[in-house]
């Protein structure tokens, strides 16, 4: 007697159902790479001294130039590795592509958002690692102090620094 099996649908239903959920949660962890900064992960911009001017003048549209010195290691590409500096609103500085890099990082900071808050500590990230390279951001930007630091050691980390390329370099990894 030959035998049965089962119709194909049921035979990839369980399949089907495991691309669902792979395909909600890389839909929740590309959100989770940019999260809305929380209370937490804020750094809060320097207050003004006694008798001195706020840092934005909202009435005549002011803001402090943005200047960030990045350090890159291990990135895969000898030639990003190092320290670099990138000036913005104007675009300048050493960084290899100023202009880019000033419009990914107004990307990222569109909404409010901080782009350099570090990932949440209660978020849930896939098991990817995309390298050894890491990179530290330092300097001010919109007024505020920056001392962020990135790596690619999962996939919140990974889509967390692919926001800011070309600000970050792209890694060989």
């Amino acid at each position: 007697m030959p035998r049965r099996t089962a119709p194909v649908l049921l035979r990839i239903r369980p399949l089907l159902t495991l691309t669902a959920v792979t395909s909600a949660t890389a839909g929740l962890l590309a959100l989770l790479g940019a999260p809305e900064a929380s209370a937490a992960g804020r750094t809060a911009a320097p207050a003004a001294a006694p008798g001195e001017a706020a840092a934005t003048a909202p009435s005549t549209g002011w803001r402090p130039a943005d200047r960030l010195t990045f350090t890159v290691t291990r990135s895969g590409r000898a030639a990003r590795d190092g320290s670099y500096t990138l000036h913005c609103h104007p675009a300048g500085g050493e960084h290899p592509a100023p202009g880019r890099a000033c419009a990914a990082l107004d990307r990222a900071a569109s909404g409010g958002r901080d782009p350099f808050a570090p990932v949440p500590g209660d978020a849930v990230c896939a098991m990817i690692y995309g390298g050894p390279a890491r990179a530290r951001v330092t300097g001010t930007w919109h007024g505020r102090t920056v001392d962020a630091r990135f790596s690619r050691t999962n996939g919140c980390e990974v889509a967390r620094w692919n926001l800011l390329v070309p600000a970050l370099p792209r890694t060989s990894f």
